[in-house]
């Protein structure tokens, strides 16, 4: 969708309510197409949706689409958004602990305190750690996790090199006592998030 990369979001890549209007299921439909390739399930509830450029534009869109809030919600809405875009030599995931029964939900969530800080990613002998967005605590007080967390995961350029690598074996994680999941990422997945560094 975009052919330079870019990493924020300004009031100019925002289609106006109709236009964008007449072409939201064109454009819902790129964005499935691209977040196929940028979702990785680990263990049985979590999910993490890498962000990107595109990802974070369509979010914004369908937000303005929503609730109509013009620009004076697109302050808000480019705030909280252009954080999660990659800036090169990182890469940016939301993830999402989806459980449907509430009571089983809270009970989980409620023992995942601190999930936020044990993300990982390995690959060719090193570990780099998930670091979550500083907007907010994403564990409270009781020491329940919230559903929805924002992780960075940060790299150096030795580290970057490597990923972009093709046939690199990654592998995506937590090493939360309560949650001591792994995943290897798909090639095909590797491949899209090389995209995102420099």
């Amino acid at each position: 969708m975009t052919a330079v990369r870019k990493k924020e979001i300004t009031k100019a890549d925002i289609l106006a309510p109709q236009v964008y209007a007449a072409q939201r299921a064109e454009k819902r439909k790129a964005v499935v197409a691209i977040k196929k390739k940028r979702r990785v399930e680990v263990g049985p509830v979590a999910t993490f949706y890498f962000e990107n450029f595109d990802t974070m534009l369509q979010q914004v869109q369908e937000m303005l689409h929503i609730e109509k809030g013009g620009d004076e919600q697109l302050v808000d809405e480019l705030r909280a958004y252009n954080p999660l875009i990659p800036q090169g030599r990182e890469l940016v995931a939301t993830v999402m602990f989806e459980i449907d029964d509430p009571v089983r939900r809270a009970n989980f969530l409620g023992r995942l305190g601190g999930v936020e800080h044990t993300a990982f990613l390995k690959f060719n002998g090193e570990t780099v750690k998930g670091k979550p967005e500083e907007d907010q605590d994403r564990t409270n007080e009781q020491g329940k996790a919230s559903s929805v967390q924002f992780i960075h995961f940060p790299l150096t350029d030795s580290q970057a090199t490597t990923f972009k690598q093709g046939g690199q074996q990654v592998i995506l994680g937590f090493e939360h006592p309560a949650y001591a999941h792994m995943a290897v990422i798909a090639e095909e997945t590797r491949a899209a998030l090389a995209g995102d560094l420099d």
